[in-house]
């Protein structure tokens, strides 16, 4: 039940988030005084609508986005009415409409960086500190797993040789055979560099030293980073972590906080971004049944997915992250300078505004506004190529989807 009103809110957030992109158009034109007839969420028949100071607002039947209408985008729009001339929007200023087309990516910035926000002030962030060294505390395990690729005990598994000798979660191992261990991995490394069979360590438990311990290590098969086995002694422990895992700062300190979070998420965006063109063949091969890659690009539906399993483990902080991260994609996506995104409608009047400086410059006339008709055909190669990509992706995340904490 929690998995399936995660999917919900989690959904019910990307809505949320595209009207407010659409208000993000909306609010500047209308203050800069170009004429809006409509602003709606949701697509197909109207379920309500209502008009206030010359602007429909209305919610329709399908909750798959939502819209406004500004009159006359570009010059070769007739909805232009009598009258109406002077409000069309392609008649004002390269910067006021420059502002309204970059409006609803500003949204998503300002929805990503103020859930940032709130879970650094009040939520819970990671803790910077896990990314240090971890002192080499350890949790008994009932047993030592033979075959590697399970996750729980069977009757043929040995018991742990940790549990055999006594040792008790929250157990700090200093030394094995005498070789001085500060961390969970030198503890690991430590472990590797010694036979199956009896050895000796030293431990300290709630901050005593306690004498010598004797274990007797099994052996067991490992892969190795090259995915060849090979024969380990193995404690039977696992890590405890001795840190809280995630910190809350305050609404002032939380504040900072998001704002270097953010800093970080335009990076990671980017970074995904330009990695996108690597992982479809991995993504079309996740389709065909092969392992899924964590990193392939997921859809709403995947990212809604992402969200079930958040809720469903009370992981709130994490829901938050993956809903501001989405925002931050969006909206660097949405201004990449290809129509008919908005960004590519910025590029076009900046195109306009910097080739009339250069025939001005050369005492030539204006060429004059870009032909839209004329950039059709190439509009519609790039619709076709984002639909393809997002239908492969939903394709993806219903039949193979990304998971957080496996299903």
């Amino acid at each position: 039940m929690a998995y399936a009103v995660g999917i919900v809110l989690f959904a019910l957030g990307i809505l949320i988030s595209v009207a407010l992109h659409e208000a993000g158009h909306m609010w500047p034109a209308r203050a800069f005084g170009m004429k809006v007839t409509r602003y709606f969420i949701g697509f197909g028949p109207t379920l309500f609508a209502f008009r206030r100071k010359g602007v429909e607002y209305g919610l329709k039947a399908i909750p798959a986005g939502a819209f406004v209408k500004i009159v006359g985008m570009t010059p070769q729009d007739d909805d232009v009415e009598p009258g109406d001339e002077h409000r069309a929007m392609w008649r004002y200023p390269v910067w006021k409409r420059t502002i309204v087309l970059s409006g609803g990516s500003i949204m998503h910035f300002i929805i990503g960086f103020l859930l940032l926000w709130i879970t650094a002030s009040f939520v819970g962030m990671p803790n910077p500190a896990l990314a240090d060294p971890q002192p080499a505390v350890i949790t008994v395990q009932p047993c030592v797993i033979a075959d590697y690729q399970r996750v729980e005990c069977s009757d043929s598994d040995p018991v742990s040789p940790a549990k055999k000798a006594g040792l008790q979660d929250g157990d700090k191992v200093v030394k094995v055979e005498g070789n001085t261990v500060a961390t969970w991995e030198e503890l690991l490394l430590a472990l590797r560099s010694t036979r199956p069979g009896a050895a000796t360590l030293l431990v300290e438990r709630n901050g005593q030293l306690l004498p010598p311990i004797q274990v007797d290590l099994v052996e067991v098969d490992r892969p190795e980073t090259d995915g060849t086995l090979k024969k380990r002694a193995a404690l039977g422990v696992g890590f405890k972590l001795t840190i809280p895992e995630e910190v809350t700062y305050g609404p002032v300190d939380g504040f900072g906080e998001a704002i270097g979070f953010t800093g970080d998420a335009f990076v990671g965006t980017w970074q995904s971004m330009k990695k996108i063109p690597e992982k479809l063949p991995k993504l079309w091969h996740a389709l065909m049944g092969e392992e899924r890659d964590p990193e392939t690009p997921i859809s709403v539906v995947g990212a809604s997915r992402l969200g079930g399993e958040t809720v469903e483990r009370d992981r709130w902080s994490l829901f938050l992250l993956i809903l501001a991260t989405l925002n931050f994609f969006i909206g660097v996506f949405n201004l990449l300078p290809l129509l008919p995104l908005d960004g590519g409608h910025i590029a076009i009047i900046w195109f306009e505004k910097v080739r009339a400086w250069v025939y001005g410059w050369f005492k030539k006339p204006d060429p004059g506004r870009v032909d839209y008709f004329k950039l059709m055909p190439l509009t519609y190669v790039v619709i076709l190529i984002f639909g393809g990509f997002t239908l492969l992706t939903v394709a993806a995340d219903i039949v193979n989807p990304v998971t957080i904490f496996g299903r």
